[in-house]
């Protein structure tokens, strides 16, 4: 009689196991952002601002604003810092490179809507958006050439693919 009690409880624990089991197989994967495409992006970046004698804060989020990486060389101010993070939280939240947002031309301080280039937005070949990368230090132009060789450094995309012609 032991044995049957025993075996009873044992599968009334099983059953909420094998439910949790079941349905976590159906949970679609996404991609996402690793650390070490991350770091590949940062570390690009930072290489690129010295060749060029440039001091940058680069910030690298995953699409919900969390950082992944960042990097503030010697002599950039805060301000460079707190710039650049809002950079890349704009790409990543919204998918679209900052020098596009400017030209949306947003109401002044909108929520993660960043009005100048050097935030870029992180994507698979697929076009799956990984993130966004924000540089802050040198001219736009600048700021965004230094996230495109990190982020192509990394083996990712700066833009959503085209939709194929129908």
């Amino acid at each position: 009689m032991t044995q049957f009690h025993f075996g009873l409880l044992s599968t009334a624990m099983a059953m909420p196991l094998l439910l949790i089991a079941g349905t976590a197989g159906s949970q679609t994967l996404r991609p996402g952002l690793d650390y070490a495409s991350a770091a590949t992006i940062r570390d690009t970046c930072i290489a690129w601002a010295t060749e060029r004698d440039m001091r940058m804060a680069i910030f690298v989020l995953e699409p919900h604003g969390m950082p992944v990486t960042l990097a503030h060389m010697d002599g950039t101010s805060a301000g460079v810092h707190d710039v650049a993070r809002w950079k890349a939280n704009s790409a990543a939240h919204s998918g679209r490179a900052t020098a596009d947002t400017a030209t949306f031309n947003p109401p002044l301080n909108t929520p993660n809507v960043a009005t100048m280039g050097g935030g870029v937005p992180i994507y698979t070949a697929d076009g799956a958006l990984l993130g966004g990368v924000g540089v802050s230090g040198g001219k736009p132009a600048d700021d965004i050439a230094c996230a495109t060789a990190g982020i192509a450094a990394a083996g990712l995309k700066v833009a959503k693919p085209a939709a194929p012609a129908q």
